[in-house]
């Protein structure tokens, strides 16, 4: 019998918690079974396996960083859209290193499955960004994956340590919010159609 209180959202959200302090490789079935109290066996009866736990834990990161992006863009356009993503996605790896670790090279199984459902969320704000910007319609894919390269390196980059010069990390993070914004707003900007 499973232990009262303990389901799969219990599991997945105490193994995202691991994650983001041990980080996502060092997550196991005995670890997290530690941290729930129970015996490794007893999480199959709310999780298949180690890649489900995983996979679980991805969209749970895509869907929150999907939200908190979806409450920061409301209203904004332009450059203020453009800092507000990129300060949502910085601040949220920094905070879940683990969890955002987990979203990376996922394999959706159809349009239905709970990560394609929650990775459209975070592009579709990446979209509504881009709307305040002249990029062509045929550039918005190239426009998105830009952006979510450029937010998604300086944040893992932070989250890791890495920058160990004495310049001050945010001038460098605003440095590029208006390098990127100064890009965008150029009509002749590749995959404007200029």
């Amino acid at each position: 019998m499973p232990r009262a209180g303990l389901d799969p959202a219990a599991v997945v959200a105490a193994a995202a918690d691991l994650a983001d302090e041990v980080g996502l490789p060092n997550v196991t079935m005995a670890l997290l079974a530690t941290r729930l109290g129970v015996r490794a066996p007893s999480l199959y009866k709310h999780v298949s396996s180690q890649a489900e736990i995983n996979r679980r834990i991805a969209v749970l990161a895509l869907t929150e960083v999907g939200d908190e992006l979806r409450d920061a863009l409301q209203g904004r356009s332009g450059r203020d859209a453009l800092t507000a993503a990129a300060q949502t996605i910085r601040a949220y790896v920094v905070k879940h290193p683990g969890r955002y670790a987990a979203t990376m090279r996922l394999d959706a199984r159809s349009p239905e499955d709970p990560v394609a459902v929650a990775g459209a969320r975070v592009l579709g704000s990446l979209r509504a960004v881009l709307a305040g910007y002249p990029v062509d319609p045929d550039g918005t894919v190239h426009a998105m994956r830009m952006l979510r390269s450029v937010f998604h390196g300086f944040a893992l980059i932070e989250a890791g340590g890495g920058f160990e010069m004495d310049t001050d990390v945010d001038e460098s993070f605003t440095w590029l919010i208006d390098f990127l914004h100064r890009g965008l707003s150029r009509p002749e900007a590749p995959g404007s159609g200029g």
